[in-house]
């Protein structure tokens, strides 16, 4: 193993990215530019929701029940119609998403203190949104039943409605949200697109930049040289790794400045594990590359290996419990969701050595193979 021709090779491969356009901005710009665009426009948050009002009452009563739904940042009141059938337009083209409609008799049907119906209609195309609504609309409509019967029952028993109101809420729940406190979902999304990022950049910077020396004939200067299996993998990779973990790195700043996302772990540690991780997928592009000849193919290869993993067995959308038993096998086989418990463990709940160390081992595992198999896979002869 020869340190002088290590560094040669590295630094013949940094004047290459640097060289290349196209491949510079893909290691430099791409990776900042995708946390960016994510972080700004993918949002978990269900508020402002787009919600209108069919009111066939016209009296103090519904007026009052539709004022409670216009009150905070939940709903956004979009129009009063006097048709249900108007609905069925503005649903349609996704300027609403939910809507009221209180048919005639509501406000006489509560002076005589009688049942008063009312009818939600929930835009049902995006389900967990739906269901979110519909949680929302059901807490608005238990506040106005219960502050109604406490009225009802200030009137019988003479007392103050706020008297009768703690009667008819005797158990007072105290809600305390742990690890994302403003409940968030950029909280909680930040620390998983950094796994997401660092799962695509490297594979693809790694196997394009193998490859494209396959196309270009500039892998028989390899063959020809006095290069070893270990000095060219050294040396090839060396840049790649450096510039993922810098960019893991911008991803973090971005992440805390940029997103306000606190980072409560052991930096010391997340520095070692984000070192790792960028091995591991270093290592996912090196595979990538000896079994492919052409960047095309290559880059189709790395997205299927890496997307897929990073986005459906992580838990970046579904947490791995709730997968199913097959998927659970997969997300346990694969390092992005080690790193995922790593990035959020670090982020958002303090995590360190003592309580992430068996994640960090599973990594440096899978990176140990990685590299094992790209080293005996490798050959310094020409692939017939």
């Amino acid at each position: 193993m020869n340190l002088q021709r290590i560094v040669a090779y590295a630094y013949k491969e940094w004047r290459e990215i640097n060289r290349d356009r196209l491949f510079f901005s893909l290691a430099f710009i791409v990776p900042p530019l995708l946390i960016l665009l994510f972080g700004a426009g993918l949002s978990l948050d269900v508020e402002h929701i787009p919600l209108a009002v069919v009111d066939q009452d016209h009296t103090l009563a519904s007026r009052d029940y539709i004022a409670r739904f216009g009150s905070g940042t939940t709903f956004d009141l979009r129009g009063h119609f006097s048709d249900p059938s108007a609905l069925e337009t503005v649903m349609a083209n996704g300027s609403i998403r939910a809507a009221i409609i209180i048919p005639p008799g509501f406000g006489a049907h509560l002076a005589a203190n009688e049942p008063a119906a009312v009818q939600s209609i929930i835009d049902g195309s995006f389900p967990s949104r739906a269901l979110t609504t519909k949680g929302y609309i059901d807490a608005v409509n238990a506040t106005a039943n219960v502050e109604r019967l406490a009225q009802l029952l200030a009137r019988a028993t003479g007392t103050t409605e706020q008297a009768a109101l703690a009667t008819l809420t005797p158990i007072k729940l105290s809600v305390r949200y742990l690890y994302n406190e403003a409940v968030r979902s950029i909280w909680s999304i930040g620390p998983r697109l950094l796994m997401v990022i660092l799962m695509i950049s490297p594979p693809f910077l790694t196997a394009l930049g193998v490859v494209r020396e396959k196309e270009s004939g500039a892998i028989f200067n390899l063959y020809a040289s006095n290069l070893t299996r270990g000095e060219y993998l050294l040396g090839k990779l060396a840049p790649y790794v450096g510039i993922s973990f810098l960019n893991a790195w911008v991803l973090w700043l971005i992440a805390t400045v940029g997103f306000g996302i606190p980072f409560r772990g052991s930096l010391l540690f997340f520095a070692l594990a984000t070192m790792v991780y960028v091995l591991c997928t270093t290592g996912i592009g090196l595979l990538v590359s000896i079994v492919t000849r052409t960047q095309i193919a290559a880059m189709i290869v790395t997205t299927i290996v890496t997307v897929v993993p990073a986005v459906l067995y992580s838990g970046v959308l579904i947490p791995v419990p709730s997968l199913g038993a097959a998927g659970q096998v997969i997300a346990h086989a694969l390092p992005a969701m080690y790193y995922t418990d790593i990035s959020v463990g670090c982020f958002l709940k303090g995590g360190g050595f003592a309580t992430l160390w068996h994640e960090l081992a599973v990594l440096a595992a899978y990176a140990c193979v990685l590299f094992t198999l790209g080293y005996r896979m490798m050959t310094k002869r020409p692939a017939q």
